[in-house]
C-alpha cells in the first residue's frame, strides 16, 4: 500500500493543495456572510432565511468536504514522510491547521446560532474574526515555503 501511495504522492499533494484552497475560500467568505446577516437581516425575515441557506450550503457542500480531504491528504502525505518530527516549521504548521479547524468548528456553531435566531454577536465581532484564517494562512504558507524556522 505504501507503495502505491508513494507512486501516487504528486497527486495526492496536489488534491491536498485543492482542497485547502476551497476550504480557504470558505473560511473566509463565511464570516463575511455573517457581517451582513448580523447587520442586514431581522430574525425569520426573508433575508434572514437566504442567508441561513448560503451559510449552511457553504460549510455543508464546500467547506465541511474541503476540509476532510485537505485532512486525510495531509495525513497521508505525513505517514509518506512529509512531515519532519525535528524542524520547528512543520510543528508551527500542525498547530496552525489544528487552529484553523478550530475556527472552523466556531464558525459552524455560529451559523446554528443563526439558525436558531439566537446570534448575539455583531457584525464587528465576525470583522475581526475574518482575520483569523488570514493570519493562520500566513503562518501556513510562510511555515512550508520558506521554513525560518
Amino acid at each position: 500500500m505504501m507503495d502505491f501511495l508513494s507512486g501516487i504522492y504528486p497527486w495526492i499533494k496536489a488534491l491536498h493543495i485543492m482542497a485547502v484552497l476551497a476550504w480557504m475560500a470558505g473560511l473566509f467568505y463565511l464570516p463575511r456572510l455573517f457581517v451582513y446577516h448580523a447587520e442586514k437581516a431581522m430574525v425569520g425575515s426573508e433575508l434572514d432565511q437566504t442567508f441561513q441557506i448560503m451559510e449552511e450550503k457553504l460549510l455543508r457542500v464546500i467547506m465541511n468536504p474541503a476540509m476532510i480531504v485537505a485532512w486525510i491528504a495531509g495525513l497521508i502525505m505525513i505517514g509518506l514522510g512529509a512531515f519532519d518530527w525535528g524542524a520547528v516549521w512543520s510543528w508551527v504548521k500542525l498547530v496552525s491547521v489544528i487552529l484553523m479547524t478550530g475556527a472552523h468548528g466556531w464558525m459552524s456553531a455560529r451559523r446554528k446560532e443563526f439558525a436558531a435566531g439566537t446570534n448575539t454577536r455583531s457584525g464587528r465581532t465576525y470583522r475581526l474574526f475574518n482575520e483569523v484564517p488570514t493570519v493562520l494562512m500566513v503562518l501556513i504558507v510562510v511555515a512550508v515555503i520558506v521554513r525560518p524556522f
